[in-house]
């Protein structure tokens, strides 16, 4: 029985909370608590299992699950009377999200949001699942049938229930035996290549079949593998690709930005949710792709990506948002759909055409969806070819098909702006953060344009600034609240976001913030038994376990980012003690990595740069010059992934910097020019001034 509008007015504990996702259970007829003792209290006391719910506000299926069952009377009447229950935001609390995600892996292997776990009062699981149905559907059971079920499990037996529960924890708690500590080798990049190899497809590229997903750090990995070894195919793979994601329907062709993943092989239907961290990764990967291959449309799709994150996911005091929901009105995807009329309607007849034919609209429609659910002729828009081909087909020069184009675009984008929006996530998270901050430094400087790295210079001062208290990151700020102790990936990815500001806008303070991070990251999540980095500090809430993770999933790990930050530190300080850090790092998961690379990209991608040669490029000149301007855009241009850059200025400026790197306290500028410092595996060149000479050194 679905209540009344009028009874969701009262609203449960979650009213009180700062998430989006908890919020928006906060009128649901369920009792929920946050996560915290008084839950578990209550349920010691009153002797109830605990129903814990994890999910997140953009999330489509969490939506379906609290439409059906949440906000039933007869659902919320079994849950509120058998058990205490206790709603996550995994984006607020990834921690938790991880313990019981691994607990769903272990117990059933279709793991996802939202995320389903019946606990005891201790917090040992005994039963996982992600989406239940209200009533039984296709041999799944339903809310209705599973709760009654439980209830008598747990009274009538009890013992089993116990036994279960320990059982779980103890396989949980298993920790892997000690890593063999030997060094990975070139052998293990070339492995995971040849696996990448092997899953890529052919006719559409990406990886396996679907659905798929981006996994851009899978294709950072394959630049660095061609880079070294020559490898046509690893290169070929990145660019079909990237090609194909840009022309597909998981691209916003009216908007910009990437949906998260296709549900088919051709990444045409997507799954409609713009998620931050996509845009940072996925603007990262084609702004290195550029930076290799020199092709216009790569710089193009990163700086479109941006543009979408500057537009749409920033706030005015500078940190980004998180994400947009896939829904909206009701449906997933209703707001990027577009019948014939409607197009016609607002582009008139003779664009309206012209639309059709560069996006593959028609009257019919081309969105795979029953017509009963939307209406017949729904369209999403892509590209059935490389626009240079349909520019051939339209016989029609490419640049008159663009400026016919980019009108066409806007028109339909004002138009869409008028719908109903997608619910949009306005928290700010310091890790998802620190992967923009990457992300738009990195293509200010591979494009020249300046704007991506102005916002991610704020943005970094925002988290520094609201995120950080007495030393320590906080995880997430929203509505003036920061709260919850940062996590392993929250430090990784900041770091990163640092380095690669810092190689942008070279000013000392954001390499200082960097190291100071990084050492509060190995004094207090660094396992001193068995190394690698827990996900948890030492002095964060006990959990069933500590996770420690090093397999790279929609993200690469907080493990493989932190050994690619230290490497670099190391590189730009000087500081053995880092790299020796990030060897250690390398060999705990060695026998792991090695069973399946693939699975462990971002990770390759740090051992291609510890396997060297690296470069170290100290620039030293006047900060505004042109010499020195002139020898950075040389860098930049070039494709080096296993090469840092510092900046001195030249004159008592540079002391700050041969603090931080004391191996540059000698170098000064020759004759009066800017210069440059460059040292290649360990030995340095003769100093250069000219950006053709300093070029030359790396060839």
């Amino acid at each position: 029985m679905r209540l009344a509008p009028s009874f969701f007015m009262h609203t449960n504990r979650l009213g009180k909370e700062k998430s989006p996702y908890l919020l928006q259970h906060a009128r649901n007829p369920v009792d929920w608590y946050p996560w915290g003792e008084e839950a578990f209290e209550r349920a010691r006391k009153e002797d109830k299992p605990v129903f814990l719910s994890i999910g997140y506000s953009t999330c489509h299926w969490c939506h379906v699950m609290a439409h059906e069952s949440f906000e039933d009377a007869d659902v919320a009447r079994l849950m509120n009377e058998h058990f205490v229950c206790v709603k996550v935001d995994r984006e607020e609390r990834p921690d938790i999200d991880s313990v019981y995600m691994s607990v769903c892996q272990m117990m059933s292997g279709n793991c996802g949001w939202p995320l389903t776990i019946i606990m005891t009062p201790a917090k040992q699981p005994f039963l996982a699942a992600t989406y239940i149905p209200k009533e039984a559907r296709s041999g799944q059971s339903g809310m209705l049938e599973l709760l009654p079920n439980i209830t008598k499990l747990w009274k009538e037996k009890r013992q089993e229930v116990s036994d279960l529960a320990e059982h779980i924890q103890s396989a949980l708690k298993r920790q892997p035996e000690a890593a063999s500590g030997h060094a990975l080798g070139a052998e293990t990049p070339r492995t995971a290549y040849d696996l990448l190899s092997a899953r890529f497809d052919e006719a559409h590229g990406g990886f396996g079949p679907a659905p798929k997903f981006p996994s851009p750090h899978n294709l950072l990995f394959l630049l660095r593998f061609w880079k070294r070894n020559g490898e046509g195919r690893a290169l070929e793979m990145v660019e079909r690709t990237l090609q194909a994601m840009r022309r597909g329907g998981i691209w916003d062709q009216v908007g910009w930005g990437f949906h998260r993943y296709s549900t088919d092989e051709e990444w045409f239907v997507p799954h409609f949710e713009k998620m931050l961290y996509d845009q940072a990764m996925m603007a990262l990967a084609y702004a290195e792709a550029y930076q290799a291959t020199r092709k216009p449309e790569y710089a193009d799709t990163a700086r479109q990506t941006l543009d979408y994150v500057l537009r749409d996911l920033w706030s005015e005091e500078g940190g980004f948002l998180s994400a947009e929901d896939a829904d909206s009105e009701g449906e997933e995807g209703r707001y990027y759909l577009w019948t014939d009329a409607q197009l016609k309607d607002v582009l008139g007849s003779e664009d309206a055409s012209l639309a059709a034919r560069v996006f593959g609209a028609s009257r019919q429609g081309n969105f795979p969806i029953e017509p009963a659910a939307r209406g017949a002729g729904q369209n999403l828009l892509h590209l059935n070819a490389c626009l240079p081909d349909i520019a051939e087909v339209l016989r029609l020069d490419l640049p008159e098909l663009e400026r016919r184009l980019e009108p066409i675009r806007e028109k339909l984008f004002e138009a869409r702006e008028k719908r109903v929006r997608p619910h949009r996530d306005d928290k700010v998270l310091t890790d998802w953060n620190g992967l923009v901050i990457a992300a738009l430094a990195r293509t200010s400087a591979v494009t020249g344009d300046d704007r991506f790295g102005r916002a991610a210079k704020k943005a970094a001062g925002f988290i520094l600034k609201k995120l950080r208290r007495d030393g320590r990151l906080l995880h997430r700020f929203r509505d003036e609240d920061a709260a919850f102790p940062a996590n392993l990936e929250d430090h990784a990815f900041l770091v990163w976001g640092l380095i690669e500001l810092y190689e942008w806008d070279p000013d000392p303070v954001h390499l200082k913030a960097a190291l100071e991070l990084n050492e509060t990251m190995l004094g207090h999540f660094w396992d001193g038994e068995r190394g690698g980095l827990f996900f948890t500090p030492d002095d964060g809430e006990a959990l069933l376990v500590r996770p420690k993770e090093i397999y790279d999933g929609a993200l690469p790990s907080g493990n493989s980012v932190a050994a690619l930050n230290l490497l670099r530190l190391a590189r730009l300080t000087g500081e053995a003690r880092l790299e020796k850090k990030a060897q250690e790092l390398l060999e705990t998961f060695s026998d792991e990595v090695e069973s399946f690379p693939a699975a462990h990209t971002h990770l390759m991608s740090a051992l291609d740069f510890a396997l060297g040669p690296s470069h170290e490029v100290v620039i030293v000149g006047e900060e505004d010059a042109s010499d020195t301007k002139a020898l950075f855009k040389a860098l930049h241009s070039v494709y080096l992934p296993a090469m840092v850059t510092l900046f001195k200025p030249a004159g008592e400026e540079g002391e700050e910097l041969a603090r931080l790197a004391p191996f540059t306290k000698e170098m000064k500028p020759v004759d009066g020019k800017a210069t440059a410092y460059v040292c290649t595996g360990g030995a340095c060149k003769q100093p250069v001034c000219d950006p053709e000479k300093m070029l030359e050194l790396f060839r």
